[in-house]
Formats: C-alpha cells, structure tokens, sequence
C-alpha cells in the first residue's frame, strides 16, 4: 500500500466493496444481519478504520460459511446481534480513538492527582 492510498483510504475503499460484493450473495437473512453488524462496528473505529477491516472480514467469511452449511442468522447470531459485536471488539482489542482519549485523561488526572 502506498502513502496516498493509506491517506485517502482507497485500499479500504476496495476491501469494503469487495465485503459489500460478498454480503450481496448471502440470503436475506444474512443481508439484515451484516447490515446490523457493521451498523455496531463503526462506533468502535479507530480514526480511519483500519482497526476493524480484519474482525469484519472474520465476521464475513463466518456468515458465509453458516450459510452454506444451511442455518439461519437467527441460530448463528441469536438475538443478541450488539452483544456480539461487543464481544468480537473486545476479545481483538480493538480500540477506539474515544478509548484512546479516555486512557490518556486518565493518565492525566492520575500524574495530577499524585503530586
């Protein structure tokens, strides 16, 4: 990847239509729910999110492969769709910039509260 593609995205451009692409020819079930998860992801982006490109390709390739083997979204997410987000996001560690801000307070008030 060059300089001006990871400026501008264009990379993530690409990956994000070729996830679009795939998520077309899952069943409708699957559709709703992909929408739903990437509906959950973005608030736990990094500033360009990048961060979240790998889990969203795991997650992919997850509905993809359940699919096929014939069960619904419903058996494979449950009703909890948020819940699992949360998980994924928290088992990769993905951070956000707002968790990024938050540690960086904290070690703030933490240095000015030990003086």
């Amino acid at each position: 990847m060059n300089f001006w593609d990871k400026i501008t995205g264009n990379d993530m451009k690409k990956e994000l239509k070729t996830f679009e692409s795939r998520a077309k020819k899952l069943p409708a079930d699957y559709q709703m729910a992909w929408e739903k998860i990437k509906n959950h992801f973005w608030p736990h982006s990094d500033f360009t999110g990048r961060n979240l490109m790998s889990i969203l390709d795991g997650v992919l390739n997850l509905l993809e492969e359940t699919s096929r083997d014939g069960l619904s979204a419903h058996e494979v997410l449950g009703d909890d769709i948020e819940g699992f987000c949360l998980a994924l996001i928290n088992e990769e560690g993905s951070n956000s910039f707002r968790n990024t801000w938050r540690k960086q307070l904290n070690n703030t008030i933490a240095k000015k509260l030990s003086k």
